[in-house]
């Protein structure tokens, strides 16, 4: 179902929040955190993204290890994101759907696992999953060249905020 204006989101969005108050004092904060939505989310939260269509999307601290991305931008239609942001469907309480584009929100000296077919998570860095650690993150430049030799490749956020991150392969 497809919301005919902006109000009505809002409503909906309103909504979420007061059931995410009653959920944080009948159950507790973890629990909420878990129960949260991306109907809820906005620009400048951080995401656990769901890997597949049907997985939930739930809001994280920004500082958390499994925050992989933030939001950079939201909307209830389909749109393109700037070549530095990843394009996800969230699915909402609702049934409905909103379009998310995730900046990646990396942490320096943490592994990642990234393949095609599922969404980039955090893992441990001994772990033969882990496909590229970041060596180093640069906030407020995109620049390759800020990199230096330890790193043999780069992923840039032109996009502000700007952000560098400057990748390697885990040593098993």
């Amino acid at each position: 179902m497809k919301f005919p204006g902006a109000r009505l989101l809002a409503r909906v969005v309103l909504a979420l929040v007061a059931v995410a108050a009653v959920i944080v004092t009948v159950v507790g904060c973890s629990s909420a955190k878990e129960d949260s939505k991306s109907g809820s989310a906005k620009v400048g939260d951080c995401i656990i993204k769901g890997a597949s269509a049907e997985a939930k999307t739930e809001t994280a601290d920004c500082s958390s290890d499994k925050a992989v991305y933030k939001i950079a931008q939201t909307s209830d239609k389909k749109v393109d994101c700037a070549t530095d942001y990843t394009g996800y469907q969230a699915n909402l309480a609702d049934g409905s759907s909103a379009y998310l584009c995730l900046a990646p929100n990396f942490k320096q000296g943490s592994c990642y696992n990234e393949t095609s077919s599922t969404a980039v998570k955090n893992v441990d860095c001994g772990s033969t999953e882990a496909t590229f650690k970041v060596v180093k993150r640069i906030d407020g430049e995109a620049d390759e060249l800020l990199c230096g030799a330890e790193a043999d490749s780069f992923r840039l956020i032109s996009e502000a905020p700007k952000t560098t991150f400057c990748l390697a392969k885990p040593k098993a």
